[in-house]
């Protein structure tokens, strides 16, 4: 890290994922804008954060990303708090549960959905991200230094029957991670994917889904491959996706990221279309 303390905006901070980045970057010495919609979560958070000793480093931002004015909301907080934004990470999300609370036993079917569900998807999981990058990016360039971490999903999920929402909405994610690194490519913004690999221990997987919650991946795993992503060890690192089930934090950072890392939105294998050439 450099001299000058780091500050990131984490969205969906107070889920079991989003907690343990949360905790992950306070430890670090970056400062942390924690934005979810519910209330009783983030104050669980920021008391979380203030047994850290970094009390000080926490922000806490209560807004619905669906809403317009969830971008302006969080940004103002943000500076007003820390006068900058260094890192963004586009981690909320909302699962099929929230539709259906036994969508494990019962999946969704996508002509069940409705059009403000699929909206509301949409809104969370690709828009906010969008738009919050959009705000921040001018002043990223204008550094020379900046790091966008999108959670989307694992290439299974996105196609699963039974996630006629939660799917289509993270792979427009995954793909718009891709051309944001194409756009950015030597600016000093890197942007990049990171997901858990799999069915993860946290609440959007309900106990009626009947895992056995200790043989979930556990949020943690996510913590070190982040770390490393907003470093300046990492700065010509960006249009890639790192499983943090696969991150072994005992090998250098460097291999670690080899091990579990691949090309964003799986372009390296893809069959890319057929382009003539223009005059």
């Amino acid at each position: 890290m450099t001299e000058t303390p780091r500050v990131a905006i984490v969205t969906g901070a107070a889920g079991g994922i989003r907690r343990a980045m949360v905790r992950g970057l306070l430890a670090a010495g970056v400062g942390v804008a924690g934005v979810d919609r519910d209330r009783k979560p983030l104050e669980a958070l920021a008391a979380s954060a203030a047994e850290q000793g970094k009390g000080d480093d926490f922000l806490t931002v209560q807004t619905d990303l669906t809403n317009d004015s969830a971008v302006d909301e969080i940004t103002k907080a943000t500076r007003a708090r820390f006068s900058r934004i260094d890192i963004l990470v586009n981690n909320a999300g909302i699962g099929p549960g929230a539709i259906r609370a036994d969508s494990w036993q019962r999946p969704l079917k996508f002509w069940e959905i409705t059009s403000d569900q699929w909206r509301r998807f949409v809104a969370v999981h690709t828009t906010a991200p969008w738009a919050l990058a959009n705000f921040v990016v001018p002043e990223m360039m204008r550094e020379g230094w900046g790091r966008i971490v999108n959670v989307t999903t694992s290439l299974g999920t996105m196609l699963n029957a039974g996630s006629p929402t939660y799917g289509p909405s993270k792979a427009a994610l995954e793909a718009l991670s891709a051309i944001m690194a194409k756009d950015l490519d030597g600016t000093g913004v890197t942007v990049n994917v990171l997901v858990p690999g799999g069915v993860t221990n946290t609440p959007m997987i309900s106990d009626e889904a009947g895992f056995d919650r200790a043989r979930l991946i556990q949020p943690e795993v996510m913590v070190p491959p982040l770390l490393w992503l907003i470093s300046d060890a990492a700065a010509k690192v960006s249009g890639r996706r790192f499983l943090g089930v696969h991150w072994d934090p005992a090998l250098p950072p460097e291999q670690a990221a080899e091990k579990a890392g691949a090309a964003v939105a799986w372009t390296s294998i893809a069959t890319m279309p057929i382009t003539p050439s223009r005059s």
